[in-house]
């Protein structure tokens, strides 16, 4: 047996051999990182201790904990909310019930933007694409039944991230759960607006200090909270690469340590607190040796470059959602597939929690049966495939190593070349990162028009269909009877007690006291998101962003 495997070996090795016709005339990554026909030891670090270390040690390449999966198994959310607080709490509550451990709440465009429901910004928007949330009312209807002390809670929310945190520790308090006792995640994370997605309101100084003032309240006030998940995901879905959906996601995150080390805050007393959040895309490897890279590259930057001391402070701890660019409106079934391939590279590369997109979701809001399958892929991935029995189970593969060195290298360059511009602030109002996403997508598509790139059911192996599946609506009554709302609140109010704290907001804005304690007294005495947004408006202006 032995010499017959020495006869095959000396067979493939004879080099006169002709090379077999390939495909394509090379094969890459997202990014441009080119495959060999096989990786060799070669091809990878010289270092692998240094590179690697084990499981739940520095440089934390292999995962953040010793045992991983096999201790505990990721955080299973889906994203959820639409319509009213009442209609999106019934989905939370049936996703509870089917095993889900942890909620994830999108909120409607007036919301992500600081407007109330009755607001005329807000006209034909309310509920469409996310719960709408307008007061304490509305936050406490959203959680009804659901104890606050006994999950976690993410919540994708940016320019007005205090004013809903606010909300949440409110209607905590009213559950009889004390702030220390949350746990969850709040995205927080306007960079990526100014960047990619666009639901920003004020400009980048008062944005930045809304943020280190959640940094500051929360280690002192819940400590168990994520103060802001560092968005790649975001950056990925306008269309940039992996490379750069890590080098522009951690050149982010250095800007949000400068700006907190520049509040005045000890870098270990609020690092543990910071949280990312990437994409899962269809490139299986590439995506897998992402998030080793990812995380190789944030640890090096936490103990050396920032000197942080508490090994709590190295560790890069992500939420993954797979890729929403990815689904197609033809053949929707395929996309259980897609969004398999991307849950399991996500396991495979070490995540803390994971949503995954439902099938319908390039058609319309996800119905109930989409949301879950959607969670029985995860809950499958999880039980059924194993894929979580032994931690980084794909570690040492040449390939994968190979992929997560070439990565590294390339955002490192990348985040040289930010910092040369005076870091990410000044390279966004530069409109250089947006220019690099806008070129890697026009990329994308030119390649997908030319046939290089196949997206199965779109330009290659479609069908005629007559796609018909189970459609959710939102009704439109729905806007009304949030304006009805509404007024009822403002008639029944302490109006005179409203207008004493929009003038001690208005003090503090204008100070530089932290504003965390003003909001929740503010929202506590049923004043508004958007009348507390709309009073800082007046003070700070909005952010208008640079011509391209």
């Amino acid at each position: 047996m032995h010499a017959c495997r020495y006869t095959l070996l000396s067979m493939s090795a004879n080099t006169s051999a002709p090379k077999p016709e390939e495909r394509k005339p090379s094969f890459t990554t997202s990014s441009g990182i080119e495959l060999p026909t096989a990786i060799t030891p070669g091809d990878v670090h010289s270092d692998p201790g240094a590179a690697l270390g084990a499981p739940g040690e520095f440089p934390y390449t292999r995962g953040v904990q010793p045992t991983m999966y096999r201790g505990r198994l990721w955080t299973m959310r889906q994203y959820a909310g639409y319509a009213s607080a009442e209609e999106s709490n019934k989905r939370y509550r049936y996703l509870l019930s089917q095993g889900q451990s942890g909620l994830s709440v999108a909120f409607d465009l007036p919301t992500q933007i600081g407007y109330d429901a009755d607001d005329p910004m807000a006209l034909g928007e309310v509920g469409k694409v996310g719960v709408s949330i307008s007061s304490i009312e509305d936050m406490q209807q959203l959680f009804d039944g659901i104890p606050l002390d006994q999950v976690s809670t993410s919540m994708t929310i940016n320019a007005p991230a205090a004013v809903l945190l606010a909300l949440y520790i409110a209607v905590g308090k009213r559950q009889g759960v004390e702030p220390s006792k949350l746990r969850g995640t709040v995205q927080n994370d306007i960079l990526k607006e100014y960047i990619a997605r666009g639901t920003y309101i004020y400009p980048p100084q008062p944005s930045m200090r809304l943020i280190t003032d959640i940094f500051k309240y929360c280690q002192q006030e819940v400590p168990r909270w994520n103060t802001i998940s560092i968005s790649g995901y975001h950056i990925r879905e306008a269309g940039s690469t992996a490379v750069q959906e890590v080098a522009f996601t951690l050149a982010n995150g250095i800007a949000y340590v400068q700006e907190a080390l520049k509040a005045g805050l000890d870098i270990d007393d609020f690092a543990g607190q910071l949280s990312f959040f990437f994409n899962a895309h269809n490139h299986f490897l590439e995506e897998v040796a992402k998030f080793r890279a990812a995380r190789r590259m944030w640890a090096r930057i936490m103990k050396e470059r920032f000197k942080a001391q508490n090994p709590a402070s190295w560790k890069l701890r992500f939420h993954t959602q797979t890729a929403g660019s990815t689904l197609t409106a033809q053949q929707p079934h395929n996309n259980v597939a897609r969004v398999t391939v991307q849950a399991l590279a996500a396991v495979m590369g070490g995540t803390q929690s994971l949503h995954t997109n439902s099938l319908d979701e390039a058609l319309w809001l996800p119905t109930e049966g989409a949301v879950r399958v959607a969670l029985r892929t995860q809950q499958i991935i999880a039980h059924e495939s194993k894929a979580g029995d032994t931690v980084d189970p794909l570690g040492g593969s040449y390939a994968i190593e190979y992929l997560t060195d070439q990565i590294e290298a390339e955002a490192q360059q990348y985040i040289e070349r930010i910092e040369t511009m005076g870091g990410a602030l000044a390279a966004i109002e530069q409109g250089y990162i947006q220019n690099e996403i806008q070129n890697a997508a026009y990329a994308f598509q030119q390649a997908l028009e030319s046939g290089e790139e196949i997206v199965v059911g779109v330009n290659a192996f479609q069908t005629e269909e007559d796609v018909q599946p189970e459609r959710l609506e939102v009704d439109p009554a729905l806007e009304a009877a949030a304006r009805q709302r509404l007024a009822a609140l403002r008639q029944r109010r302490d109006n005179a007690r409203v207008q004493e704290l929009l003038g001690h907001l208005e003090t503090a804005a204008k100070g530089s006291d932290n504003l965390l304690p003003i909001f929740i007294e503010c929202v506590e005495n049923n004043i508004t998101l958007g009348e507390i947004c709309n009073h800082l408006r007046t003070l700070w202006g909005e952010y208008q962003p640079p011509a391209a």
